[in-house]
């Protein structure tokens, strides 16, 4: 499958690389496709990756994951161009995090609306599946935990894209660990999750940690 992961940073290389390393083709979105940074991943990353502008990834993806920060998000999606991803599943793993008064962050969205909601808005056409917004860049492929495997949750409007995700989720080492919780509004919750996760490694000084539904 032809994989568009529209961001550069840690969390958009650590998902490229794992789809890499599964047999797809990947190509990685950025604003600067000649940087170093970006140069060194496509090496590291192996014959299937590429790099190119938003617009030539979102053209270039039959699935895509959308990676970027919170503030450079809606122009990201804008140099894709919402035609580009419409009918597509988008996998949004970001969280709209605010740092305007320190740290923790806070939420720029939240209670009534969600960045998961606001992104299927602004890419009305795409099928929106938020997922891997509540754990580290380090496990989000192949989890490793000593107290056993966590759990992943994921919400979207669309349940053959969740479906698909799923398989995604399973492919990169979530098994029998992956819970939808219905629509985009879902993400009104797990976005606030990952305030929870930072909370709790700033207090503690470690990054090493995920959540776990426990049934009985």
């Amino acid at each position: 499958m032809q994989i568009g992961v529209l961001g550069s940073g840690v969390v958009g290389q650590t998902l490229g690389t794992g789809f890499a390393a599964r047999g797809h083709q990947v190509m990685m979105g950025t604003r600067d496709p000649a940087g170093e940074k970006v140069t060194a991943w496509r090496e590291s990353a192996g014959a299937g990756a590429s790099v190119g502008t938003f617009a030539d990834t979102a053209a270039f993806a039959e699935l895509a994951v959308l990676a970027t920060s919170w503030t450079g998000t809606e122009q990201a999606l804008q140099l894709a161009g919402a035609e580009r991803l419409a009918g597509k599943v988008l996998i949004d793993v970001t969280n709209p995090l605010d740092f305007s008064h320190g740290a923790p962050p806070g939420l720029a969205l939240g209670h009534t609306d969600s960045g998961g909601e606001q992104v299927q808005r602004w890419l009305p056409g795409a099928r929106v599946v938020k997922a891997l917004n509540i754990i580290g860049a380090p496990y989000m492929v192949d989890p490793s935990f000593a107290e056993g495997a966590p759990d992943m949750f994921i919400c979207g409007n669309d349940d053959p894209a969740k479906a698909e995700v799923t398989g995604i989720l399973e492919a990169f080492g979530w098994r029998d660990h992956i819970t939808d919780i219905g629509g985009i509004e879902g993400a009104r919750l797990l976005e606030p999750l990952c305030i929870l996760w930072v909370v709790y490694g700033m207090r503690t000084g470690g990054w090493n940690h995920a959540f776990k539904l426990v049934k009985n």
